[in-house]
Order: C-alpha cells, then sequence, then structure tokens
C-alpha cells in the first residue's frame, strides 16, 4: 500500500507484506479476541496470485501469477460479497480502499454471509458501521 493512502475510519493495515500483500483489520481494538472469538475480526486481504492464498502462505501457491484479488472475511471461511480480481497492484489497492470505505459506512450486508448468524457479534458490527437501524 502506498504510505499516502489514507484508510477510513476503522481500518488498521494488519500486514504488509514486500510483494505488495496486504492485511487490512477492522477494529482490532473491539473484536481483539477477548470479548469475541478470536475469529471475529473482520479482515480485508488484498493479495497477488490465487484468491485463497492468504499472506505468508507459499508464494509457490499462485494459480494466477497476474491478477490481484481482494476479498472480504468476518471470520476465516465467510467472506462477503464477490472476490474483487483486477489486473494490478495499484488498481487492487484502489479496490480495496473502496470495499473498506464502504464497510465502514455500513453499505455492505454482511448478515448475508451467514448461515447460523453469531448475532452479538453481527449487532456490534451493525453499531459500529452505523447499520443498527437497517435490520
Amino acid at each position: 500500500m502506498t504510505p499516502s493512502t489514507e484508510l477510513p475510519p476503522g481500518w488498521v493495515v494488519w500486514d504488509d507484506e514486500s510483494d505488495g500483500r496486504t492485511v487490512y483489520a477492522y477494529r482490532p481494538d473491539v473484536f481483539d479476541g477477548s470479548e469475541y472469538p478470536a475469529p471475529c475480526l473482520p479482515v480485508c486481504y488484498l493479495t497477488h496470485g490465487a484468491r485463497t492464498r492468504r499472506p505468508g502462505q507459499n508464494p509457490t501457491d499462485r494459480t494466477v501469477d497476474d491478477d490481484w484479488f481482494v476479498t472480504l472475511y468476518l471470520e476465516p471461511e465467510v467472506y462477503v460479497g464477490d472476490v474483487e480480481r483486477v489486473g494490478s497492484q495499484a488498481d487492487a489497492e484502489s479496490t480495496a480502499i473502496d470495499l473498506l470505505t464502504r464497510f465502514a459506512a455500513g453499505e455492505i450486508d454482511y448478515r448475508a454471509a451467514y448461515q447460523v448468524p453469531r448475532d452479538r457479534y453481527l449487532d456490534r458490527l451493525d453499531e459500529l458501521t452505523g447499520r443498527s437501524s437497517t435490520r
């Protein structure tokens, strides 16, 4: 991520690897594993190569060398919306910032991603993103 890029409220860069892959975390001060289960930290992965390859995995696991992917997760196996596939790192960063901004503004329906929702967790996300009255 370029140093001049400003993140939307609540989002932080959790991990930024040298090959351009980035992990963004939403409100790690709230979803810190003490009050909510550890997997309940909304994260967005910006990865180069296979979309299932998360930062820290072996770079040889790539299946699409030229593509970048942006994926928003509420939990490790619960992703929200479509996985965005773009052709460059700059486009991926722009796509990620747009997605994070829409999430922080309460514009993303993350409840629909759950078959068995974690009501307390989702209620807290509603509160933080201003979605409390939209349910």
